[in-house]
């Protein structure tokens, strides 16, 4: 028993029983690694095609290269290729959750090989659903050339637009931490800026904060009575994790992975280890911030009065805090990481539910003739202070032994309730929720739900296809048709994957709805004949 197992438990009903998955357990895991090692693999080459690759990369002169992205065909068959590849990467998850479904002493094993093997073609991949990691290597630049990342942006550099940077981040100031900035001046540092090579050791990065969460996920969950194997399959072995944090080199996964290290030895009581692993966390991305209450709340113990859960708090954040404001001298960074914390990004997304929502509102209230703009602003900002409130609440409410649960809460609620979610941000928190107890009910059907809604979103979102390369159909909406009509067999023809969300045949299915939609026709019906009716009662 580890030091820190019997003070922690989970929100589960009962604990130590490992949840099931819903369709058969039919074993024969290595079938579901196999499938998706194949789809890691089209995704892999239809990269080649429409990922992102550097204008100064002597990749983009290759004659396979060249016919890939310049042809047509070329263009359509990669675009296929990566989605279809990125949607039997899905299935693979899934059916790999089926077929391990009593979670057995051998299953974190299975669970292990299958993350390995998925990982391995997705690691050589051209970047794709994102090329943040260009910018990477202008900040680096930045830093090697004298200049603060958290003044200026990558447009000060020559022929910064060569390393394939999205135009977005030429006067934006960096949201990252000082150790990832110290990193990213290694990298260009060793690989003198040369795109592919610095993309490779990024990814390489990224790769540790995976390996971290292959290893501490199980543990962390060991400790709140839930089985490890199901934990790593949720958190790590699905397709978005791998997809956002290997084949687009997205730092977060090494901001993940120190935080997961971190909580776990601050949940087995070695305190200042967490604070440290934790503080690294925040260094590479300063939202992980959010966690060091938490890890005060571990270390106040059980029976802590206020004013020692105070004064462990202060400790916490001094000595963190003191780190980073240490880690910002070399370089000159100081401490301008604090600005990600204090003046986020503007705007909003459409699919947040808070831009949603915002929407919504604003159609209606313009409708009405009411500044709907402003009104859309105030649900938005309203709703990031709700967020605000529910982190305070849960850092001075709640059952001791559930302190990790509450993290994830607060984690949950401050990244759901932004204005601004790009589909890997769902992957910062996710970990902490696997750890501490997701259901075999509707918990589990909504991360299948979301991870599928953003697996399709980030197959048509970004795709590089130059404007003169003539198709028959647009790149990205061939994609979302693509994704779409995979999905729909996912969900209403595949004899294993439809059990997931919905029970029946598809007929029987189709039949359901046929007669729900003529009870409500009747229904309307009747609502329309009872007033005649009583008029005619009344003569």
């Amino acid at each position: 028993m580890t030091a820190g197992g019997p003070h922690l438990e989970t929100s589960e009903t009962q604990p130590a029983a490992p949840a099931k998955t819903a369709g058969p357990a039919t074993g024969r895991a290595y079938l579901a690694t196999i499938e998706g090692f194949v789809g890691a693999l089209m995704m892999f080459v239809g990269s080649i095609g429409t990922g992102w690759i550097a204008n100064g990369s002597p990749m983009i002169r290759q004659p396979v290269v060249i016919a890939l992205r310049t042809e047509g065909w070329g263009v359509t068959v990669s675009t296929v290729l990566l989605t279809v590849g990125a949607m039997v990467l899905m299935r693979s998850w899934l059916r790999l959750g089926q077929r391990l479904a009593e979670w057995g002493a051998s299953s974190l094993r299975s669970v292990v090989i299958a993350v390995s093997a998925w990982s391995l073609p997705l690691l050589f991949c051209v970047p794709v659903f994102s090329r943040d990691v260009y910018a990477y290597t202008g900040q680096g630049r930045l830093v090697m050339e004298g200049q603060n990342p958290y003044e200026v942006g990558i447009s000060t550099l020559s022929n910064w637009f060569s390393l394939g940077a999205d135009p977005a981040w030429a006067e934006a100031r960096t949201p990252y931490g000082p150790y990832f900035l110290w990193l990213a001046r290694g990298v260009v540092g060793l690989t003198g800026a040369q795109p592919d090579a610095a993309v490779l050791l990024f990814r390489l990065l990224a790769g540790a904060g995976v390996l971290l969460c292959v290893i501490y996920v199980p543990k962390l969950a060991e400790l709140h009575g839930i089985n490890g194997a199901r934990a790593l399959w949720i958190a790590v072995a699905n397709p978005l994790f791998l997809i956002s944090f290997i084949a687009s080199a997205h730092n977060d996964a090494l901001m993940v992975g120190l935080a997961v290290a971190g909580v776990y030895f601050a949940a087995t009581r070695r305190y200042l280890l967490g604070i440290l692993l934790v503080t690294a966390s925040i260094g590479i991305k300063p939202i992980t911030v959010l966690l060091l209450p938490f890890i005060g709340v571990m270390w106040a113990g059980p029976s802590a009065s206020w004013v020692r859960r105070f004064l462990i708090w202060a400790a916490t954040a001094g000595m963190s805090f003191g780190v980073l404001l240490l880690s910002g001298i070399p370089y000159g960074l100081g401490i301008g990481w604090t600005w990600a914390i204090m003046d986020p990004t503007p705007g909003y997304t459409g699919y947040s539910p808070s831009g949603f929502l915002g929407q919504q509102v604003e159609f209606l209230a313009n409708s009405l003739g009411l500044p709907g703009g402003t009104l859309a602003t105030w649900l938005r900002t309203a709703m990031k202070w709700a967020a605000i409130g529910l982190v305070l609440l849960l850092m001075f409410r709640g059952d001791y032994s559930r302190a990790v649960r509450r993290m994830a809460l607060a984690f949950t609620a401050v990244v759901m309730l932004s204005p601004i979610i790009q589909p890997w941000y769902i992957l910062w928190f996710l970990p902490f929720l696997a750890v501490t107890g997701i259901r075999d009910d509707w918990q589990i059907r909504s991360l299948y739900v979301g991870v599928t809604f953003f697996v399709v979103f980030g197959a048509q979102d970004q795709l590089s296809v130059w404007s003169f390369v003539e198709l028959p159909i647009d790149a990205s909406s061939l994609a979302f048709i693509t994704a779409l009509a995979f999905t729909f067999y996912l969900l209403f023809l595949d004899v294993h994957t439809r059990k997931l969300l919905i029970e029946g045949k598809p007929l029987d299915l189709a039949k359901r709805g046929w007669r729900w939609i003529l009870e409500w026709r009747q229904a309307k019906r009747n609502r329309i004949e009872e007033p005649g009716r009583q008029k005619l009662g009344s003569r």
